[in-house]
């Protein structure tokens, strides 16, 4: 059985229009809909949700988020 190695360009072409979890390097995660991101990893999201410390802060309808504050970015469970 052989595995396909994917790159992080990869996953991240295929997560576009997927909900998301964007953690700033200040520790502030932002939820939502990734809508696009270019090479230097500035993203734009829809329907962003904004957590301080685990608890909702903020709703927004779209966000721009600048690459280099982005610690990370994963997939979320799509709510039921």
């Amino acid at each position: 059985m052989s595995l396909r190695k994917q790159t992080p360009s990869d996953f991240l072409k295929q997560i576009i229009g997927r909900p998301v979890v964007v953690k700033l390097n200040s520790g502030v995660d932002y939820r939502g809909v990734l809508a696009c991101l270019d090479g230097y990893m500035n993203i734009a999201i829809e329907q962003t949700e904004e957590y301080v410390n685990g608890q909702l802060k903020n709703k927004y309808g779209d966000a721009f988020l600048r690459g280099n504050n982005v610690l990370y970015i994963s997939t979320q469970k799509r709510k039921a």
